[in-house]
């Protein structure tokens, strides 16, 4: 049985069947690897989905075909350091304002084309797209899914990353997932995980730059809050947004990003029956409200 087969009749993962395929884009530190598509024949535009921390490309296997389906470009990528693209060792580079430099580019490559280009980033990966846009990226709508206004608050995702950071600088990544994977398994759900995805997950977190983990997490624990900047920077170029939310996500609040959104002076959606990850979560519900936000965007 193919891992196609094996997940096909599965809850949506990160190793969901899709038409994309695997490419690369040019990056500051290297190929940057991408799931493209796939792509309609006439797109009226192309979204740009940027993963969060220990995330990759395959955060968004779920997404695809139904972007697609709408008439929408998917690209998703692993940002430099996360499982299959080359990143510094620089842990400095890896802060959001750093990495939305490298996001910032990738838009001005896929831009070129012609299509808008629209942005979204999930968790850590908002903190990203949001420095994308600072730094000038050339997008026509940026999506916060999942993600806040500035550092985590307190509670087990903070406990987890201060904790994790010495085992990593002293054992190295094998150890620190070998850890993760312990905790891990006292939870029920990882019990029901199918053993491809497992093995996928701690593939991809082994994979990942040491530096760029250790980089992310600070960003994690010191971002500061820079709201009333990028609301600034949106209302100047006439860029639209959105801010979503599952509605049990554990990271920042429901409230919390629902006042964010008010403060960008954009729509805040919750998605049913969704944590952290409503697009592995409930794809079908984060479809439905992001296209119907995207669709007045192109109109």
């Amino acid at each position: 049985m193919s891992e196609a087969e094996f997940v096909r009749d599965e809850v949506p993962s990160q190793l969901s069947p899709h038409g994309g395929r695997r490419t690369e884009l040019p990056g500051r530190y290297g190929p940057i690897a991408a799931l493209s598509g796939p792509a309609p024949a006439e797109a009226a535009a192309t979204v740009l989905l940027v993963p969060g921390y220990t995330g990759s490309k395959e955060d968004f296997a779920p997404l695809l075909d139904g972007l697609a389906g709408a008439g929408l470009h998917p690209v998703a990528v692993d940002l430099p350091g996360q499982y299959e693209s080359p990143g510094p060792d620089d842990e400095s580079r890896y802060l959001p304002l750093e990495l939305g430099e490298v996001v910032a580019e990738l838009a001005g490559t896929l831009a070129a084309d012609g299509r808008p280009v629209l942005l979204l980033g999930h968790s850590y990966g908002g903190l990203v797209a949001r420095g994308a846009v600072l730094a000038g990226a050339p997008v026509a709508g940026l999506t916060l899914l999942n993600s806040g206004p500035a550092k985590l608050p307190p509670g087990f995702r903070l406990q987890a990353l201060d904790a994790g950071e010495p085992l990593l600088r002293q054992r190295g990544v094998e150890a620190a997932y070998a850890v993760r994977e312990q905790v891990s398994a006292a939870s029920p759900a990882w019990g029901l995980l199918a053993a491809e995805l497992r093995a996928f997950l701690r593939k991809r977190f082994v994979t990942s730059s040491a530096a760029g983990l250790l980089g992310m997490a600070l960003g994690l624990r010191a971002e500061p809050d820079r709201v009333a900047e990028l609301a600034e920077r949106l209302r100047d170029r006439a860029v639209p947004g959105l801010v979503v939310a599952g509605e049990r996500d554990d990271a920042w609040t429901v409230p919390v990003q629902q006042e964010m959104a008010r403060r960008l002076g954009a729509p805040f959606a919750v998605v049913a029956d969704a944590a952290h990850s409503p697009n592995t979560e409930n794809p079908d519900g984060l479809l439905d409200v992001l296209l119907s936000a995207w669709r007045t965007w192109l109109a």
